[in-house]
């Protein structure tokens, strides 16, 4: 196996959008951090956090993982008792220091079956099946597309390139669907503007949390499920096109109590009520 140093963590450099776009949405999701609806309780009398790292470095040309990887860990954190770290090298993967991880965020899509490769895949779903937990956003869905209905027992639905990609970017009402899940107890639906997958593809048992419905076809589709892979967690939510779809504190939100989830920790119950004043009146909320 390859040798890969976790000495490269890092949070990667901003390229590609305007500093002060992204500056102003940084400021205002971290100036949000003392107002949070979500108290976090006490899991561990010794306050030991459970580790996250987000895995990028490489995705569709139109997926700027250069800017959406350090919002990214500036959502997850907003949970103090979540650490974050950032590789920009999807081969980290293949080493065994991801055992010294909680939970594991997928934030890329890879073009070369052999990066990071069997390896990679084979640590990575080890690590889930012995307890890890693991997160999916947005066109990771689309990662390790060589191993087909392998990751789609992980991921629990994958990118289906002969499906039509996805609605245009635009406004998307999103439906909380499983009100009982510690994921969404207490959540409303929203409204953010994103891009509406309609290409995930696979039978894998799956638990709804939330769906939206497509303007083009009028169809229903998932926008954050859950699942088990042995003995650990997966969320997967296919939000997440770009900084400003991240920043939406909805979206933010349902990432970060996702992934708390997916590490073990207790998640309590916020008490939001529903706007419902710009919702479209046709949406339902059956999945």
């Amino acid at each position: 196996m390859n040798s890969f140093s976790f000495g490269n963590l890092r949070r990667p450099v901003i390229v590609g959008i305007s500093m002060i776009l992204f500056a102003t949405l940084l400021c205002r999701v971290e100036g949000r951090c003392g107002e949070s609806s979500t108290k976090q309780p006490n899991d561990t009398a010794s306050h030991v956090k459970k580790r996250v790292l987000i895995v990028t470095g490489e995705d569709y040309k139109g997926h700027l993982w250069q800017t959406t990887a350090p919002l990214l860990k500036v959502l997850i954190r907003q949970d103090q008792r979540l650490a974050v770290d950032v590789v920009e090298d999807v081969n980290a993967l293949r080493s065994p220091r991801l055992r010294e991880y909680d939970t594991i965020v997928l934030h890329f899509k890879n073009y070369d079956p052999e990066t990071p490769g069997r390896a990679a895949y084979d640590n990575l779903t080890e690590f889930v099946d012995q307890g890890g937990g693991l997160v999916v956003v947005h066109f990771a869905c689309g990662a390790f597309q060589e191993f087909g209905s392998e990751f789609t027992t992980l991921a629990g639905r994958i990118w289906n390139p002969d499906f039509r990609g996805h609605d245009p970017y635009g406004e998307i009402t999103v439906e909380i669907t499983d009100v009982d899940h510690p994921i969404t107890d207490g959540l409303a639906a929203f409204n953010t503007t994103d891009e509406l997958y309609t290409c995930l593809d696979g039978k894998t048992p799956i638990e709804v949390l939330a769906t939206a419905k497509s303007v083009v076809d009028n169809k229903i589709y998932p926008i954050a499920f859950v699942l088990s892979y042995g003995k650990g967690r997966v969320f997967h939510t296919p939000l997440g096109h770009d900084v400003a779809a991240l920043g939406n504190s909805d979206t933010a939100e349902l990432l970060r109590r996702g992934t708390a989830w997916a590490s073990n920790l207790n998640i309590p119950a916020v008490k939001n009520q529903p706007d419902t004043s710009s919702r479209p009146a046709n949406i339902t909320t059956s999945p």
